[in-house]
């Protein structure tokens, strides 16, 4: 009982400490708690502020300046690496087809492709594959072909080149490594021919892929039989 007594009398002096003792403790709990809270808006502003080790977040959790510059970047205009051309040359002329020539393009592609017709319904529906580029590449090169003076075919060889040939062409056609080198080698002096095997590869292409999907493409259904209908009324 004698040991128990001093615990009795020092326990309340532990827990509950009284007078200045206890103010004081209070004081610094509070000053404490106010640093504690302080902290997290003072970590904030120092990253809103423009912190250097914020360039680094890669999670976008905080509107740092980094992020504020590189959007700023973001929005200021760029300029391509060469002038793209953004003109889309117009369908050819063409009277409207008869229902013998559409049913004709059914037989063989190149009964499509021999009239404009046929190549403006083709072109039409390659559109909606997102692939119109191919029959706009084929119909440049068949215009090149026609031409005689030098220059005028060095200046169309580069235009085809620029809008269909390279890789920074938005227009690229596709075309195995064998056929672009080639092109390239022979870009120096350009003939009238120099984009033949690309023409034939391109047309291959539209041949084996697109050709069975146009003649099953509403585009060629609908073009049919609107022309029966007008062929039953006569």
């Amino acid at each position: 009982m004698a040991i128990a007594q001093p615990i009795q009398v020092c326990l309340p002096t532990i827990l509950k400490p009284v007078g200045p003792e206890r103010t004081e403790m209070r004081v610094q709990q509070m000053c404490s708690g106010s640093e504690t809270q302080g902290s997290t808006p003072s970590q904030q502003d120092t990253g809103s502020r423009g912190s250097n080790a914020c360039c680094f977040c890669w999670c976008c959790c905080c509107s740092c300046s980094c992020l504020t510059v590189r959007n700023q970047e973001d929005q200021r205009p760029r300029k391509a690496s060469h002038e793209l051309r953004t003109d889309i040359p117009a369908c050819e002329e063409s009277p409207t087809p008869t229902l013998e020539e559409v049913c004709a393009w059914a037989q063989s592609f190149d009964n499509l492709m021999v009239t404009p017709a046929g190549r403006n319904a083709f072109r039409e529906f390659l559109r909606t594959e997102f692939s119109e580029e191919n029959m706009l590449f084929w119909l440049a090169c068949e215009e090149l072909k026609r031409e005689a003076n030098k220059n005028t075919i060095e200046e169309k060889a580069k235009i085809i080149y620029e809008d269909y040939i390279s890789i920074l062409s938005p227009k690229e056609v596709s075309l195995d490594s064998r056929v672009r080198e080639g092109i390239n080698r022979n870009m120096v002096d350009p003939s009238q021919h120099i984009f033949d095997d690309a023409q034939l590869q391109i047309y291959t292409l539209m041949h084996r892929d697109s050709y069975p999907r146009f003649m099953n493409s509403t585009v060629y259904k609908d073009l049919l039989k609107s022309l029966t209908e007008k062929a039953v009324e006569a």
